[in-house]
């Protein structure tokens, strides 16, 4: 495994990195006895970073999380998050205020079965409450010990420089895979950045790093996807690229790239993690794994390395099909 500083934080974290998300039980095919396997493999295999938030399985995917690691939690970096609250008809909003976060710490300390979060993450910006208060809040929690680094997530360079104003921002959480480089909006929200002309440039000079969610495009750019089998209630039923139009066009995309990797007896994720790491802001790869051999793949990404024609045909595929 490889490792890379995340931003001013310390932490040498897994350049290939464990996201959590489908241990919500949100994702087709997962169940807790799989996903614990999952992550205890991760860590075998030299992953020291697992990605998670309260809202993925309202709660669920922090508790398991927080029962795979046990007393490897020393051993490895938790990242959670904040700032989406629910009721009790799972109703989300965004709630950034001092009452909220406070509250919400604690609710994760105890899911995650420890007294610190090594990477306490803003999930997305909230309008309604003064960054002032958010980022101060944050700041408290950090002397208190029970976070050690801030990052955020979804935020915009001015929104990263307002913040930088309270408190020393470590990492930044945005969209960002082959198909979606710039886009515009996440499942129907709009974001207010542009990852690759943007947010990259910006973090790789100002040294916070960049945590790319949905690097394989939720599944997309996998061998062998197919929404057929993707179950009803699925969390990914709700994303655009993998409904209609475009993913027709998103599967011709990953057949292309599916047919390159081929050429180098390798599997397409591999590839794809390869193209992801080039990128010089990126710290690790949060992709989410559901079984212990999806764990094996990704990490034997390191074993080799495509050469710059390879990647260069990769950069004109994604340039004739993405733009």
């Amino acid at each position: 495994m490889n490792y890379k500083e995340l931003g001013n934080s310390g932490m040498n974290v897994s350049v290939i990195g464990f996201g959590c998300w489908a241990a919500g039980n949100d994702w087709t095919g997962t169940n807790d006895e799989k996903s614990i396997r999952a992550m205890r493999e991760a860590i075998k295999c030299g992953i020291n970073f697992f990605d998670v938030a309260p809202v993925y399985g309202f709660g669920h995917a922090e508790k398991v999380l927080g029962k795979a690691l046990g007393q490897q939690r020393k051993d490895v970096f938790i990242a959670t998050k904040c700032g989406l609250r629910w009721d009790d008809e799972k109703n989300i909003k965004r709630n950034l205020t001092r009452e909220s976060i406070l509250e919400e710490i604690e609710i994760s300390l105890s899911r995650l079965n420890t007294d610190y979060v090594d990477l306490y993450q803003i999930h997305w910006p909230d309008p309604n409450t003064p960054l002032k208060e958010t980022m101060t809040t944050l700041a408290e929690l950090k002397e208190q010990g029970k976070i050690r680094n801030i990052g955020v997530s979804n935020f915009s360079i001015p929104l990263l420089e307002e913040a930088s104003k309270y408190v020393e921002v470590v990492s930044n959480q945005v969209l960002f895979n082959m198909i979606e480089r710039n886009a515009d909006s996440y499942h129907g929200l709009p974001l207010t950045y542009r990852t690759e002309s943007e947010i990259l440039p910006y973090c790789e000079e100002n040294n916070i790093g960049v945590i790319p969610y949905s690097p394989l495009c939720q599944g997309l750019l996998t061998d062998g996807f197919s929404m057929e089998k993707v179950e009803r209630g699925d969390m990914r039923c709700a994303n655009p690229q993998l409904r209609g139009k475009k993913l027709k066009n998103n599967l011709k995309f990953a057949e292309e790239l599916s047919n390159i990797a081929a050429r180098s007896k390798k599997p397409m994720v591999q590839l794809v993690m390869h193209w992801l790491i080039s990128q010089k802001a990126i710290t690790t790869i949060i992709a989410s794994s559901i079984s212990e051999k999806e764990v094996r793949e990704n990490v034997a990404t390191l074993d080799w390395t495509p050469d710059t024609e390879l990647l260069a045909e990769v950069d004109q595929l994604i340039k004739r099909c993405c733009e």
